[in-house]
């Protein structure tokens, strides 16, 4: 772990946002709140420390679910990810609710002693995404398969939607959840009314009130970002309640070097970077290892005393190289801000997104989990 590379948390934002993603709904619901991917690179055991609010919360694999036990959290945690059929036991004993979408997973399960300690699944429809999920034409035999296996509860049932957060037009997604109520109704038939039914992932809790059923699924506005653009427009255009989401992660590192190069100087791996005046360059200890992206060579700034300044040369594994001339009074382990504000200046995941042709999940999932979370 690297004292010079850090991650600082706003310890009041991850319980505002979920609470203003509450008020987009029926306040009776639940909320689960998503802590997969090392809470989406903020840090799991911090974020849900900072989460009192919340009534559940989910993760992909049964390795973070197991995290948070350890750490004390006695709340109802979901695995959405595959659990390997060799290590269902040790989900079992954790109390864990499992996302089934496997019959062998089933049979595995109903090996297990189960008499005084039952498992609660949660039935995952594929209405459309093409992950996991049992097609809607096997739900009726799925849910008989649940059912007729003792210790074995049908807790929820679940789906993903597909396009709602990267078009206007949510027609894919009306259809998703039209094929997802018809598989509702045939569990119903079966005389099973599971008591957690959940399908709103953030776009849907804040756009479509009808795909609340009775727990909402809260993933990247709890870290106060915003699924996409189109979310935020769709909201807009719909007339729809705009949470107040704040961000909750700021990035720093410090200047390691500083020194002047004349006119004319190369700058990093390929020379991709040639100085056209007298520069004065700062070294900062934090490279694609880190997960900062490489492709911001070039391209990025961060900010120094309040002052944005270019990132110049390619991203490094360790290192990154940054103009400040034009930025007076910065020092040896002058702070840095990569993602973040400073003053009247920011650099926003979005941006960050922007810059490196991805998306801002994709920015935030990648910092490192071996750097230090600061809950401020």
């Amino acid at each position: 772990m690297s004292s010079l590379v850090w991650v600082e948390l706003d310890s009041k934002a991850p319980n505002n946002n979920l609470n203003e993603l509450r008020l987009c709904a029926n306040k009776d619901i639940l909320t689960c709140a998503v802590l997969k991917s090392n809470a989406y690179g903020h840090g799991a055991q911090q974020i849900a420390k900072l989460l009192p609010a919340a009534d559940w919360f989910a993760v992909n694999s049964l390795e973070e679910a197991q995290e948070l036990r350890a750490c004390g959290e006695t709340r109802p945690v979901l695995v959405m990810g595959h659990v390997p059929i060799d290590r269902l036991a040790e989900a079992a004993q954790a109390d864990l609710r499992l996302t089934v979408y496997n019959t062998e997973t089933i049979e595995a399960l109903s090996r297990l002693d189960l008499v005084k300690k039952p498992v609660h699944v949660h039935l995952k429809i594929e209405t459309g995404t093409g992950r996991q999920g049992v097609m809607p034409g096997k739900v009726r035999d799925f849910v008989i398969e649940i059912t007729g296996k003792p210790g074995i509860i049908l807790d929820g049932v679940t789906t993903h939607f597909a396009n709602i957060e990267d078009t206007l037009n949510h027609e894919y997604a009306v259809r998703q959840l039209l094929v997802f109520n018809e598989a509702l109704g045939t569990i119903r038939e079966q005389g099973v009314e599971p008591p957690v039914i959940h399908t709103a992932c953030t776009a849907a809790v804040i756009l479509f009130p009808e795909t609340h059923f009775t727990m909402l699924r809260c993933g990247i506005g709890l870290y106060g970002l915003w699924p996409s653009r189109e979310t935020y427009l769709s909201t807009i255009m719909g007339k729809r309640r705009v949470p107040d989401l704040k961000p909750v992660l700021t990035w720093k590192t410090k200047i390691v070097q500083i020194k002047t190069l004349p006119e004319g100087s190369n700058i990093g791996y390929g020379c991709t970077y040639k100085t056209t005046r007298e520069t004065v360059l700062g070294v900062l200890p934090v490279g694609y290892a880190d997960g900062y992206p490489r492709a911001l060579g070039n391209t990025a700034h961060v900010l120094v005393n309040e002052k944005r300044a270019p990132v110049i040369g390619r991203i490094c594994m360790n290192h990154t190289m940054i103009d400040i001339t034009d930025i007076p009074g910065a020092r040896l382990e002058n702070e840095v801000v990569l993602l973040g504000n400073w003053g009247k200046e920011t650099i926003a995941a979005e941006a960050i997104a922007g810059w490196a042709g991805t998306i801002n999940y994709d920015i935030m999932t990648r910092i490192s989990p071996f750097l230090e979370r600061r809950v401020l």
